[in-house]
């Protein structure tokens, strides 16, 4: 029998944000789910790996990792961590009437993992949203949204993508990977990231069989479903919008796509969501 996916759940039920230390224990977690939230983990101490669903990262802090509610992630580490973790429930940015601030989310949702060696004021604010989300005063939301804000919009202007690293050196799958993440307009057909690699679709779908089993089609769908499942959960976009975004040129497709993948019409995703 198949071992059931851990999902964890590490905020109260009344809480929209939490703010803590990042616990300074050396371990390696089992493959899990964060319970219809959304957490960022900036390490400014420790060593080993993280993955995020089928990708490696190496621990090289200082960098930050955001792990949305669909994801599955788990770690490796071998040197004792220090940092922080935030946890963002959607009520918390929802509530907000702070246009930027949800333009900005939406941005840093898209992420991975960042680069952020420029991270002293970035610690700094972390250090303060950690202290003042543990006060319940009139203005705390108008606080923790305005110092969210602030973090937010330190981290995008200062950090740079992490390049997925191992101890091979990177092949035309890992490639494939980066350009499927890095790329700003997504493609829906292999062969236009096949051209992009300066490789034929016959060896991209080589390779990708030989890193991971499975076809150049199923990478690039796993990406694309994933990429659909942000956009519903984390935006206001409608259901056209988001499959215009990810290169489909009658939303009707897209529907039929995201259901046969997943089960669930993208609307029944969304408010399942909620």
């Amino acid at each position: 029998m198949a071992k059931q996916l851990q999902i964890k759940d590490k905020i109260e039920p009344d809480k929209s944000i939490k703010i803590t230390p990042f616990k300074k224990e050396i371990r390696k977690t089992a493959p899990h789910k964060h319970n219809n939230y959304f957490e960022i983990i900036y390490l400014s101490e420790g060593g080993g790996h993280h993955y995020i669903d089928s990708r490696k990262y190496v621990v090289d802090p200082p960098v930050m990792y955001f792990i949305r509610r669909e994801q599955v992630h788990y770690w490796e580490l071998d040197r004792e961590p220090g940092g922080f973790a935030v946890i963002i429930r959607k009520s918390f940015i929802e509530k907000s009437m702070d246009d930027e601030l949800k333009s900005l989310f939406t941005k840093i949702s898209s992420q991975n993992s960042l680069s952020v060696k420029d991270n002293k004021v970035i610690h700094k604010i972390l250090e303060i949203l950690t202290e003042e989300s543990k006060t319940e005063g009139k203005y705390t939301f108008h606080i923790l949204e305005g110092l969210l804000k602030a973090l937010l919009a330190k981290v995008l202007e200062v950090a740079e993508p992490v390049i997925n690293r191992s101890e091979m050196k990177p092949d035309l799958y890992q490639s494939y990977l980066a350009l499927l993440s890095g790329a700003p307009i997504v493609k829906n057909t292999v062969h236009c990231y096949a051209e992009l690699l300066n490789t034929s679709p016959q060896n991209l779908n080589a390779a990708c069989r030989k890193a991971a089993d499975l076809a150049a089609a199923d990478v690039l769908e796993e990406f694309i479903i994933c990429e659909a499942k942000r956009l519903l959960h984390y935006t206001n976009n409608t259901v056209s919008q988001i499959a215009f975004s990810l290169d489909f040129t009658d939303a009707s497709h897209f529907v039929k796509y995201f259901k046969r993948l997943t089960g669930q019409t993208p609307q029944a995703f969304r408010q399942a969501s909620e």
